[in-house]
């Protein structure tokens, strides 16, 4: 198994002490609109001593360059809202998918050719668009990360003097995230998978300038090189959703050498079964998670599952879902066996969200960014996928056998705790931890600083 290696040895003293320390090492720049590209940024928080910068939302930003980000993550979000709409949520959503849709990869050809919105966003950068967020981070021109192909864009156009990387965020992409010029661009991409690394040559994108990484997963859900983290957190896991220990029974041997003497037949799971549904930036899906709590409720009500409901950090949502679970006759176990976390910032929602993971068996989401998260032991259901890149973020989850598409939400009282009682929940968080990628996060802070890695390569899986 890949992910039982330890290194041979240690990260070196100075090493350690960098990372420790809130020093900035690199600038690490997001926009937040959504959560997928804040999410990658926060887990790449180290970095930059803890900051992460917005480039539509920073201090100081030009009323300008606010205006553009404002009204284009307006545009999405209002449309992504629509979606569930009969008849005109899908023809005013299909408009928008197509505008950043992603071609098909066979049979592969040249796809350098830019595209409408591409030519669009470098229109806007002509125009001055994020010019004076990267003079500003020019005065100290230490490496740029983001997690968001327009910014990337800015500071290669407008002569960022220092290196330019950028994170790519689903399991594939459209033509938009490589350059205009991509055999002239600096810009250096850390790939989230084997398909994006492909994708990009395709794109034009010189393959020295590509670097396959995984998505940058948060490390207090990873534990360190050794992944102690994981190891113990699914190992609870496992408890939880092999309740017959069918799953045990017949990988006993593979489980005990993973994870030695702290697999679920040596222990016990101290938290009850807990499934998360966590709901998207836009808000589009909201209506599904009622669904859910509706159909648990009597399991809920005799302490079979817990339930928790994350709303982000939209105030609206929140009291949605609170209403929701009175209306659900579950007032009493508001807090204790249905939780509805409020997060007063995006940053206290990332850090809220990882410590809900940690007693997540789990996670029922649009298959998102959060498709990546089944590499840390955690059986992903997948909400039906909204845009292109999810579909491609659908089918790879499926493929590394990490999740599985939603049965009809209102009956998930049987279908989940039948997949639970076979041990199949247990097989998919089994398969997520031992397919997916899991050290994204490290490859990429030794790729930004320079440093060799004591990290095994990921192979080329598309």
């Amino acid at each position: 198994m890949h992910k039982s290696w330890v290194n041979k040895r240690d990260m070196s003293v100075l090493v350690r002490t960098m990372l420790k320390k809130k020093s900035k090492s690199a600038w690490v720049v997001d926009v937040n609109m959504g959560y997928g590209h804040s999410r990658a940024a926060y887990a790449l928080k180290d970095l930059s001593g803890g900051e992460v910068i917005s480039a539509n939302d920073y201090r100081g930003i030009p009323a300008h360059d606010r205006k553009l980000w404002r009204e284009s993550r307006e545009l999405y979000e209002a449309i992504s809202r629509m979606k569930p709409v009969p008849i005109v949520g899908d023809i005013l959503f299909e408009m928008l998918d197509r505008w950043q849709e992603i071609p098909s990869f066979y049979p592969r050809r040249d796809l350098s050719v830019s595209n409408i919105q591409l030519r669009q966003v470098y229109k806007m950068i002509e125009k001055g668009l994020g010019k004076h967020l990267i003079e500003k981070l020019a005065q100290n021109p230490i490496p740029l990360v983001t997690t968001f192909f327009i910014p990337a864009f800015c500071a290669d156009y407008h002569n960022y003097p220092g290196d330019i990387w950028c994170v790519t965020t689903d399991a594939d992409i459209s033509r938009s995230w490589a350059p205009l010029d991509p055999k002239k661009s600096r810009i250096k991409y850390l790939a989230s998978n084997g398909r994006v690394v492909e994708r990009l040559k395709l794109y034009g994108v010189r393959s020295e300038q590509i670097y396959l990484t995984g998505f940058p997963l948060p490390k207090e859900l990873i534990g360190g090189l050794n992944v102690r983290a994981i190891k113990a957190l699914l190992s609870e896991r496992l408890c939880n959703l092999d309740p017959n220990g069918i799953f045990h029974n017949r990988y006993i041997r593979t489980i005990k050498g993973e994870l030695g003497p702290m697999h679920c037949r040596a222990t016990k799971a101290s938290h009850p079964l807990t499934l998360t549904y966590s709901v998207g930036g836009a808000g589009a899906q909201r209506t599904l998670g009622v669904k859910i709590l509706n159909s648990l409720a009597k399991r809920i009500v005799h302490h079979e599952i817990r339930l928790n409901l994350i709303a982000g950090v939209r105030k609206d949502m929140l009291v949605f879902y609170k209403n929701a679970v009175v209306e659900a006759g579950l007032k009493e176990e508001l807090g204790k066996w249905v939780c509805v976390p409020e997060f007063e910032s995006r940053s206290a929602y990332f850090a809220g969200f990882n410590e809900v993971l940690k007693t997540t068996d789990i996670l029922w989401t649009k298959p998102s960014e959060l498709s990546f998260y089944c590499g840390l032991g955690i059986a992903i259901i997948m909400a039906p996928p909204i845009g292109s890149q999810e579909e491609f973020n659908r089918v790879w989850l499926g493929y590394v056998g990490g999740g599985v598409s939603q049965n009809d939400p209102a009956h998930t009282d049987e279908w989940l705790f039948d997949w639970i009682a076979s041990g199949g929940m247990a097989r998919m968080a089994w398969n997520g931890y031992v397919e997916a990628p899991t050290h994204g996060t490290y490859r990429i802070e030794d790729l930004v600083l320079g440093r060799p890695s004591e990290i095994h390569p990921l192979p080329l899986i598309v």
